[in-house]
């Protein structure tokens, strides 16, 4: 980890980590153009509604390197938030914290993904201070998704999606440890590539879901046609799949809960690196990165209702009917048949985790609504993302606006203390966020609430 910035670029971050005030009140919405700010502009309560007309023309010659140097947290740091709320810290120094699972009895299962773990904090009540920490199951292979089955109060198993696989353990209420090996659900899932393999299960518990990211950036190296040719391939295969190296992947999946009837639910999502499942409505949900390589705005990220037999565009389309210039006239027979994602987010914003609002200690007007976390661009000249944002819905739809609620990770125009991945709403209503660059994990309250 090294250090960046200097003095001033600390002073700078201790600045920005205060309580917002009077920041939220009353602010424009920011719509098209206005709206790809870089970090300079996030603060809890700045507000943005992109659209699918806001999309600019592919540039690949603007396309910019600009990763961004990870600093030590500055000591008093912490992230920016609204009016009335305030984090505090439950852990630091993780080795890569990821998603982030709220068992039912309240514990926090972290996926510790290049630590090959899966760690538990057990809190003490009200606080974010861990009473017993302990290792649930170790020697994965890089484990991401999360999940417990069946869904309610008594699981009987904890699912956990490596790079290549779907394994389960054995789980009874307030396990610390694995009482049992891991039993293979779901094998030779493809592994390489973007390595993020999230989890979810149905209400009903029935079916499920796993997201599988591409193995390249845009299919750079899949050959042009299938063997057999493309009008066989496009008549046996579901809408806008993928052959050769991308076979199976850029794709949401479902299986039966023991891992059999493998099917394909939708295609064209480059990279969701995230999925849950919506409590007003039983709608997946996913969170994805788009391409890159086209510009500094271009294209949007996304969330989306993941829809059955959708296809999102990758790699020939984006956001709806723009063609990829990349693979121009490659697919003529897709053109007009690309699904509009629900949400749209600036470029290279990186989202990578997503949790409904559904609990007490929020103000009301956070019912219903979604949390995303933010990783960072690193493909885009003013750097953005690193923050969690606040998706707006209205009676379980979303507005397509979505709001800054934790920001502050940003120390520079060369440097970041944080990098938000994992988010997930506590048994107290509190929200617990994992970020991977200092690898801390936070809990956020509300000071009018009963957490």
């Amino acid at each position: 980890m090294t250090r960046s910035g200097g003095f001033a670029a600390i002073a700078a971050a201790l600045l920005v980590a205060t309580p917002a005030s009077a920041q939220q009140s009353d602010q424009k919405v920011l719509k098209g153009e206005a709206a790809f700010g870089d970090w300079h502009a996030d603060r809890p309560g700045v507000r943005r509604l992109i659209g699918p007309q806001d999309m600019p023309a592919a540039d690949p010659a603007q396309s910019a390197s600009n990763g961004a140097g990870v600093a030590e947290r500055p000591e008093s740091a912490k992230p920016e938030l609204p009016p009335g709320f305030s984090a505090e810290m439950i852990a630091s120094g993780l080795y890569n914290p990821r998603v982030v699972r709220v068992a039912p009895n309240g514990d926090l299962f972290i996926a510790n993904g290049h630590a090959d773990q899966i760690r538990v904090y057990r809190l003490a009540e009200g606080r974010a201070k861990p009473i017993e920490k302990a290792i649930f199951a170790k020697g994965l292979n890089y484990p991401y998704g999360i999940a417990f089955y069946p869904p309610g109060d008594k699981p009987q198993w904890v699912y956990v999606a490596n790079s290549d696989s779907i394994v389960r353990f054995p789980y009874r209420d307030g396990d610390l440890k694995a009482s049992g090996k891991p039993e293979t659900i779901v094998a030779k899932i493809p592994s390489g590539g973007h390595s993020t393999r999230d989890i979810a299960f149905s209400p009903d518990g029935k079916t499920l879901f796993l997201s599988v990211g591409s193995d390249s950036n845009v299919a750079e190296d899949m050959d042009k046609q299938p063997d057999g040719g493309l009008d066989a391939w496009a008549k046996s295969k579901p809408l806008g799949a993928t052959w050769g190296s991308e076979d199976g992947r850029a794709d949401v999946l479902a299986f039966d809960a023991d891992g059999k009837n493998p099917r394909t639910v939708a295609t064209g999502l480059r990279n969701c690196t995230g999925m849950t499942v919506q409590p007003a409505t039983g709608a997946l949900w996913c969170v994805v990165n788009e391409r890159d390589e086209l510009g500094d705005n271009v294209p949007f990220e996304f969330a989306t209702e993941v829809k059955d037999g959708a296809f999102y565009g990758w790699p020939w389309y984006y956001i709806g009917n723009n063609e990829d210039p990349r693979h121009q006239g490659e697919r003529p027979d897709l053109a007009g048949k690309a699904t509009v994602p629900d949400v749209l987010m600036q470029a290279h914003s990186a989202p990578m985790n997503i949790a409904f609002y559904d609990g007490k200690n929020f103000p009301a007007d956070y019912q219903g609504d979604a949390f995303v976390t933010m990783h960072g661009s690193w493909n885009r000249g003013a750097r953005t993302g690193y923050k969690v944002v606040r998706l707006k819905f209205r009676d379980g739809k979303p507005t397509g606006e979505y709001e800054d609620f934790m920001t502050g990770f940003v120390i520079s125009n060369d440097a970041v203390w944080g990098r938000p991945v994992g988010v997930a709403m506590a048994k107290d209503g509190s929200l617990i966020v994992t970020e991977d660059g200092n690898g801390t994990i936070w809990r956020v309250t509300y000071e009018d609430g009963r957490s």
